[in-house]
This record gives structure tokens, C-alpha cells and sequence, in this order.
């Protein structure tokens, strides 16, 4: 009777426990300009990630703003993204600080950029938090580097590959992804109209091909 009793109480504290267990899901946000937040619209590529996900296990945010670029990434770093304490941040910025050195003058000089992007990463991981690099995609749609903002989007590219190499992380390279998709799906080498609306901003064939590519690497 006594055994049975302890057994009772025993298995009483265990399913006690075991129900005031709060089973927190995995919070991923992504972090960036436009493209971003236009990513959080019904066909945009941080809903076709939400959808893919599982809602028990994921908690997926967009936190995106138009004209953003690197630096205005790190004054809004600690309200939009450390205060929700994510469990990875998928870091997205670059298209303006090139585009806007040609438009407004207004762009980041790429030394600049990536003192910037580092700071990004030392503080999303001095709290813990994983991180994936993205290079930026495009600015016009042309094939084999015409479009006129080509040769300093490879360099800027080239140096978050660098970065993600030199900080051992992952990253999703839409750079090279939009290239070789463009060369093999816009024979008539339109400015845009393929993966892109404007040039810049994705259609819903480029929101999926980029839902596609970071969803294995936020899994």
C-alpha cells in the first residue's frame, strides 16, 4: 500500500511537471529593407517560409523596412529584433546601400557597410542568437553583368561571403542564385519582369525561389 502510494505521488509530481512545461517555439526573424517587408505579404517569401514551417516548433517574424539599409539595421537593432529574443536572425540588407549611392548619394561606402554588418553579427550573437547571412540579389534583371549597378552588387556579394567564411556562418547566396536563374529563364534579357517587378522587388516566382532557398538553412 505504501509502495503504491509513493508510486502515485511519484508519478503525480512527474505529470505536474511535465504539464507546466511551456514548450517554446523556435523564433526566427528576418531582418531588412524592402524586400522584407514586402516578404510578409500573402505570396512574399517570409509567409511561403511561415507556411512551410511548422507553428508549434517555428515562430517566423518579418521585420523589414523600405530604404533601409545597413546602418539604419543596427540604430533599429535592439527594439525590432534583441528585445524579441530570436533563436536566429536572418540578416538581408544591401540592395540600398549600392542602389542609393547612384540615386541619392545616400548609400554606404563598402568599408562602411561591413564594419556595420560585423557589428550587426557580434551583438545578434553576444545574446545568443544564430545568424545567416544573405548576399544581395539584383538590381536590374540583364544577364552577364550589364545592368549597371552589377560590378559593385558582386563586390559587396563578394565580401559577405567573406564575412560568413570569416565568422563560420551559413550563408544564402542570392547573388549567384538570381544569376543562374536569369540565365536560364530570361532568354530575351528583360530589365525585369523575371523573379523581379520593378528590377528590385520580387515577383511571386522570385519570392519563392528565395523561400526555397533560406528554408533548409533555417531548419
Amino acid at each position: 500500500m505504501k509502495t503504491l502510494l509513493k508510486t502515485s505521488i511519484v508519478l503525480g509530481l512527474c505529470l505536474i511537471a511535465f504539464t507546466s512545461m511551456t514548450f517554446k517555439p523556435k523564433r526566427i526573424i528576418f531582418f531588412g529593407d524592402s524586400i522584407t517587408q514586402q516578404g510578409v505579404s500573402k505570396n512574399g517569401y517570409v509567409t511561403l517560409i511561415k507556411k512551410a514551417l511548422d507553428s508549434t516548433k517555428y515562430n517566423v517574424i518579418g521585420a523589414g523596412i523600405g530604404g533601409n539599409k545597413v546602418y539604419d539595421l543596427y540604430l533599429r537593432l535592439e527594439d525590432d529584433v534583441l528585445n524579441k529574443k530570436p533563436d536566429l536572425v536572418v540578416i538581408y540588407v544591401g540592395i540600398n546601400d549600392v542602389w542609393h549611392k547612384q540615386t541619392s548619394h545616400t548609400g554606404t561606402d563598402y568599408d562602411k557597410y561591413f564594419k556595420f554588418y560585423q557589428a550587426l553579427i557580434n551583438k545578434i550573437q553576444g545574446v545568443g542568437s544564430k545568424v545567416v547571412l544573405v548576399t544581395p540579389s539584383v538590381v536590374g534583371e540583364k544577364k552577364d553583368g550589364t545592368n549597371q549597378l552589377d560590378a559593385d552588387l558582386n563586390k559587396y556579394a563578394a565580401g559577405i561571403r567573406e564575412l560568413a567564411t570569416k565568422n563560420n556562418l551559413p550563408v544564402c547566396d542570392l547573388r549567384k542564385i538570381f544569376a543562374d536563374y536569369e540565365a536560364a529563364n530570361n532568354p530575351n534579357d528583360l530589365e525585369k519582369g523575371i523573379l523581379t517587378k520593378d528590377g528590385v522587388h520580387l515577383t511571386d516566382v522570385g519570392n519563392k525561389l528565395v523561400a526555397d532557398q533560406l528554408l533548409p538553412l533555417v531548419k
